[in-house]
């Protein structure tokens, strides 16, 4: 390989992987869970993001020379249509992941320009998204050197720096004595508060009657979700083996700081009422700089954020696309998916990836209540992406007995059994998130739960097909050929 395609830093890879995990959209989330976001905080970083990060990390090392990601670590393990329908379940949940940012960023630049009833403007919100993604798809064609000083240089100032921002407001706002949020939640929100003797306590941990009360949990699951997604730059690298370890463990680091600080500080200045789940992060900061009189830095911090989720999608735009690319040259996809220009960008998987945004994003147009319609396909997706982690992690296991003398530079510690240990309780994390994934979240207005649950297991089946569809095609014209 030429050595000038070999610029990615550990630093850098590090921010490009923090950068598609965490959005500073998700901290609304988890504030709306108030003090119970510790349990799930917890659920996702330690059955979760840590176990994700070192079976990619042992994986990513092993696989560095190859690349492909999930797609060559699957197939190593299993076979190609396995890998195939590995890497197809995490580019489709990243298609519909990215109107849902767009609207997050179209949001910030509401805020930014001083007109925030603009981030409810279906028309605006619309547009905004479909220029926001084609222009990060015009970047993304320069090639992967631009996409990582841009996806570093805006996580550093449009996720991290608010985050800091806010947190620091936060503990100016206890220190002078404000009222903190989550010690006045209403009485009937019974998930996340206790009744003693007439006086309101915030619950640690939630109340559950059902499966529903905890099903936010698959979507929480999800803002920590990505660790593994560059994997596929890791042939980038000068040292692969050893830098893409480090990169991983360094993102999963930062992702648990700001999200569990971050969090906690929209929870202590925003009343429960009042942490809407698109732009809930802008009332909190125009909140806090209103109390203090310096209500300009809003603007400031709603042009930061849009920076940073237009970093986000740069971010995931050259993962899951380029994890494509490799199935296609091997023939798991028609031949002209393999076009790529002079940078080495796959060009037309992107045509068609921004063809379907552009259809989703319009719906912000068209449908009233968008934010429902795009949590039900949200809620589809998720079930999706959590089946390719149990597709990795089962791999991680597999080849410790198929390919036990892989050179693996980075392992997980402590032999089969830790690897049985990390992996399996990773396993076991998604397939209980999975299943609670087939339940309508109690905290949400998604209709008819069995319309809800019949639309959930009927799209997993269709998706999880489709792959499968492709293969047996592909398959088919290979021996059609060979026989010619």
């Amino acid at each position: 390989m030429n050595k000038t395609t070999k610029n990615i830093s550990t630093w850098q890879l590090a921010l490009m992987t923090a950068a598609a995990v965490i959005s500073l959209r998700g901290l609304p989330m988890m504030a709306q869970e108030e003090l119970t976001m510790f349990f799930y905080i917890f659920f996702a970083t330690f059955l979760f993001l840590i176990p994700a990060a070192f079976v990619a990390a042992e994986l990513g090392s092993a696989f560095a020379d190859k690349g492909g990601g999930v797609y060559t670590w699957v197939k190593e393990a299993f076979n190609r249509k396995m890998g195939f329908t590995a890497i197809f379940l995490q580019w489709i949940q990243n298609v519909v992941w990215y109107p849902t940012v767009l609207g997050f960023a179209a949001a910030s630049i509401a805020y930014m320009i001083g007109k925030p009833d603009l981030s409810q403007n279906g028309m605006f919100v619309g547009l905004f998204s479909i220029v926001m993604y084609w222009l990060a798809t015009w970047l993304t064609f320069r090639g992967t050197s631009l996409i990582s000083r841009i996806t570093s240089q805006g996580f550093l100032l449009g996720t991290v720096l608010p985050g800091v921002v806010i947190i620091i407001m936060a503990l100016i706002w206890i220190f002078g004595d404000n009222p903190i949020a989550f010690e006045h939640i209403p009485s009937t929100v019974a998930q996340v508060v206790n009744v003693d003797a007439g006086h309101v306590h915030p619950r640690f941990f939630p109340h559950i009657n059902g499966m529903s009360d905890i099903a936010f949990l698959a979507g929480i699951l999800l803002l920590f979700a990505g660790v593994e997604v560059h994997a596929v730059h890791a042939q980038e690298m000068k040292d692969p083996q050893k830098q893409f370890p480090g990169a991983m463990f360094l993102a999963a680091l930062i992702s648990f700081a700001l999200f569990t600080l971050g969090s906690l500080a929209v929870a202590v200045v925003t009343p429960y009422d009042q942490i809407n789940l698109q732009s809930g992060l802008f009332v909190t900061f125009q909140q806090l700089f209103d109390h203090y009189h310096i209500a300009w830095m809003t603007n400031i911090m709603g042009f930061l954020a849009a920076f940073g989720a237009l970093a986000g999608v740069m971010s995931w735009i050259s993962g899951p696309s380029r994890g494509l690319l490799w199935t296609a040259r091997d023939g798991q996809l028609p031949d002209f998916l393999k076009k790529t220009n002079k940078n080495g960008v796959q060009t037309h998987i992107l045509f068609i990836q921004g063809a379907i945004i552009t259809i989703l994003s319009s719906l912000y147009m068209i449908v009233e209540d968008v934010s429902v319609a795009f949590f039900l396909l949200s809620a589809l997706t998720i079930g999706l992406y959590l089946v390719m982690y149990m597709m990795m992690y089962a791999s991680g296991i597999r080849l410790r007995y198929t390919q036990p003398d892989l050179k693996r530079s980075y392992k997980v510690p402590g032999g089969k059994t830790g690897m049985w240990l990390i992996a399996g309780i990773g396993f076991l994390a998604v397939l209980f998130s999975f299943i609670v994934t087939f339940f309508p979240p109690s905290q949400l207005p998604v209709g008819s739960p069995a319309f809800y649950t019949r639309l959930v297991i009927i799209g997993t089946v269709v998706f999880v097909g489709i792959p499968f569809i492709i293969s047996t095609v592909m398959e088919k014209k290979r021996k059609k050929k060979e026989a010619v």
